[in-house]
């Protein structure tokens, strides 16, 4: 589907067009993490040392401080995924050097969380064939396909984000052994991050229980392409990039929003601003609630959270 621009009520379809360098699409993407995906640079073309002889497009910190691997290409192959895995593979066994870039960059403050790596592909399109591949892999690889056009407008759309904890690849004859070992050793990776929705729900009173499902099925009913992520101390709920996280308590839930203090106008007496102040999941805005009655109060600050992240 064209993107179309309104001019005097008529539709006039925006012709597309390409980088001209692909260096150029990533110096965009990196000067915009925080707005794309909520994370925080790293490093540009992070040598992987003579041996490896490769060099990672990006590197970057997630919102929930995991390390991030962007690659990128302006044209469709297969290549980008092959480099993703390969490069997914030698960060997991180079966890120091990739801590020293975060220090060297953030400062020695910030504590790099290993539960999870998170790998993103940017092309303009993908094969049928690379598809399927990367949704037998066990990596969390999220494919995202780019669209430029002549008035200057970035369309990002996620098409494949792939959480499996489990990989088929076989060790046939015909397989690249280093591809195979890749995804080996990604769907270990998973099976070490994996948390569950019913450890969150262990021990929690009836009421809260039903509170819980309640709130899960509103930020889910926002849209389908949001994934419901559980955490070690949290659920996440993300598009992009999260826009809302559940922590469950015994007697009540704190939900973090992620939108400006500023933004709760009359704020309830279940508002908290945690903009300064340490906690688990992310968002400067806390909601503890305990009733159906106080989750009504929040609804409106959550969906202002997904119009704004949920793209």
């Amino acid at each position: 589907m064209p993107i179309f621009e309104i001019s005097k009520n008529k539709l006039l379809p925006v012709e597309q067009r390409n980088f001209s360098l692909e260096k150029e699409l990533q110096t965009l993407i990196e000067g915009n993490l925080d707005t794309v995906f909520n994370c925080r640079f790293i490093a540009s073309e992070f040598s992987t040392g003579a041996q490896h002889a490769g060099r990672i497009d990006s590197l970057a910190l997630s919102e929930e401080d995991n390390p991030v691997i962007i690659e990128y290409k302006k044209v469709e192959s297969s290549e980008l995924i092959n480099q993703s895995l390969f490069y997914l593979y030698w960060i997991q066994d180079h966890k120091g050097d990739f801590e020293i870039a975060v220090q060297k960059t953030l400062g020695n403050g910030v504590k790099v969380d290993w539960s999870d790596v998170r790998v993103i592909c940017i092309a303009p399109n993908y094969k049928k064939y690379d598809l399927h591949a990367v949704q037998v892999m066990g990596a969390n690889i999220e494919l995202w396909k780019y669209r430029l056009f002549k008035n200057n407008s970035l369309y990002l759309e996620e098409v494949l984000h792939n959480t499996k904890t489990t990989s088929t690849i076989s060790q046939s004859s015909n397989k690249n052994p280093v591809m195979v070992e890749a995804g080996k050793k990604a769907a270990q990776v998973r099976a070490t991050a994996t948390y569950t929705l019913d450890e969150h729900f262990q021990g929690k009173t009836q009421d809260i229980k039903e509170l819980m499902h309640s709130i899960r099925e509103f930020v889910t009913g926002l849209d389908s392409a949001i994934e419901e992520i559980p955490k070690k101390y949290y659920i996440a709920y993300k598009a992009s990039q999260n826009i809302v996280c559940m922590e469950a308590k015994r007697k009540n839930i704190k939900l973090f929003v992620k939108i400006k203090p500023s933004e709760v106008v009359e704020p309830p007496k279940s508002f908290r601003d945690v903009s300064k102040i340490g906690h688990f999941g992310t968002g400067e805005v806390e909601f503890t609630i305990s009733t159906p009655e106080e989750f009504e109060e929040t609804k409106k600050y959550i969906e202002l959270s997904y119009n704004k992240f949920g793209g």
